[in-house]
């Protein structure tokens, strides 16, 4: 592994490697690199990072230092120094009437360089043209012919697709692109739809060939003699994305077509048999796969459950076969009432929590049970009962009591006697 940053020139143009040596380089940073032709001025891509021995070309140019002020100065002048070259050079085209367009003119960081680019057709005889400018400019003139892609990336500009060109964002190398890929994606063979604004097929068909050259693996082609669940039959037509074929049967005619998946038919080899040879079994029953459920997901928000589980797991039930339900009948029980909800309540009668003066007996219900009859409590091992208290002793009031309740007065909110209100006759 190599320690190297990753340099560009233009915004259009590939990174290459420098070694940067002691210089602690970060991205975005412009450096003065060491290049064959000389010293130039770049822009960092990607800092300090390693790669493989195999990707680097020996010998590996080194960084010099990270640009000061002057070298940016310089850089400037530079492209001023451009702008009026290109002019020059523009007029001289059209003085000696040659059949060339200049793309654009590249100043060397020395200024012992001018890099002139431009199309034609064909070759170009500009041995003259190279002369005046020598004579002009005073320094090593050099004219390089390009292709229209490399063009329309250093140019730049917007696809039919809304984005930039992506030659000139970043694509490094023009890759070799055919009207086969177009023809495999089932797109329109019209070349204003399938070309781009350099006028040669665009470069994004080559992005999912290989997507389509496997999903065309496991599909028929188009005419071919298959089998079905249903018949046999030819295939009128196909969709590789979505693994669908669309086939004629025999049986039902030329208005019989049925779309299937591409895994429910089998091309026949060799095509349609002789009339009168069987037809071959090539197709194999599919097996369905269970739909997976999706495993419950808990609710974090679910109250936890207040009963104990029995001990196979399953929830407890009550005396009636029902589940025992967290949370039930919580505000009639005291014992899940917060401190706050034992306090007495107050009455309806404007907020005063008066009591109802009525000491009267209880009336004894008509299916009470005697004192004999009822249930036994508080008895010992000995099987004998215990003495109960007489039930009309226990709610006759004394004496005591008998006096207290005729002196109280009656309250207006307590009970009314029944001859209250009515005059003595």
């Amino acid at each position: 592994m190599v320690k190297v940053v990753s340099v560009k020139f233009n915004s259009h143009g590939k990174a290459y490697y420098f070694d940067p040596l002691e210089i602690e380089v970060h991205t975005g940073d412009t450096v003065i690199v060491e290049t064959s032709k000389g010293l130039d001025i770049g822009e960092c891509a990607f800092g300090e990072h390693y790669v493989a021995d195999e990707s680097i070309i020996s010998p590996l140019k080194p960084v010099i230092r990270v640009a000061t002020v002057e070298d940016l100065r310089v850089a400037e002048l530079n492209k001023e120094r451009e702008k009026e070259a290109f002019a020059i050079c523009k007029e001289k085209i059209e003085a000696h009437q040659l059949d060339m367009k200049l793309v654009d003119v590249e100043c060397g960081f020395e200024g012992n360089k001018i890099l002139f680019f431009f199309t034609a057709d064909g070759r170009v005889d500009f041995r003259d043209l190279v002369k005046d400018l020598a004579a002009v400019f005073r320094t090593r003139i050099e004219l390089r012919q390009i292709g229209v892609r490399d063009e329309t990336k250093m140019l730049g500009g917007l696809g039919i697709c809304g984005r930039p060109y992506c030659c000139n964002q970043f694509l490094n190398d023009f890759q070799p692109v055919s009207t086969k890929m177009a023809k495999t994606q089932s797109m329109s063979l019209n070349p204003t739809k399938i070309s781009g604004s350099c006028g040669r097929l665009m470069c994004c068909l080559r992005y999912e060939q290989e997507a389509y050259e496997d999903l065309m693996k496991t599909i028929p082609k188009a005419g071919a003699f298959v089998q079905t669940p249903t018949g046999y039959g030819n295939v009128i037509s196909t969709n590789v994305l979505r693994q669908k074929v669309k086939v004629r049967l025999d049986e039902g005619g030329d208005a019989e077509c049925k779309i299937l998946d591409a895994d429910q038919v089998a091309t026949v080899p060799g095509g349609r048999p002789k009339l009168g040879d069987p037809l071959p079994q090539v197709l194999i029953a599919r097996v369905e796969k269970p739909e997976e459920v999706p495993d419950a997901v808990a609710d974090p928000w679910a109250a936890p459950s207040l009963f104990a589980e029995e001990t196979d797991g399953s929830p407890q039930k009550n005396g009636w076969g029902e589940e025992k339900t967290p949370m039930a009948n919580t505000q009639a029980r005291p014992e899940f009432r917060r401190p706050e909800q034992n306090r007495p309540r107050l009455s309806n009668n404007g907020g005063r929590n008066f009591q109802q003066h009525d000491n009267r007996p209880m009336a004894k219900p008509e299916n009470a049970a005697t004192p004999q009859a009822a249930h036994q409590v508080g008895q010992g091992a000995s099987g004998q009962a215990k003495p109960q208290p007489n039930v009309d002793q226990v709610n006759k009031p004394n004496d005591k009591q008998k006096n207290q309740n005729r002196n109280r007065k009656h309250h207006y909110n307590g009970p009314k006697s029944p001859n209250e209100g009515q005059s003595k006759e």
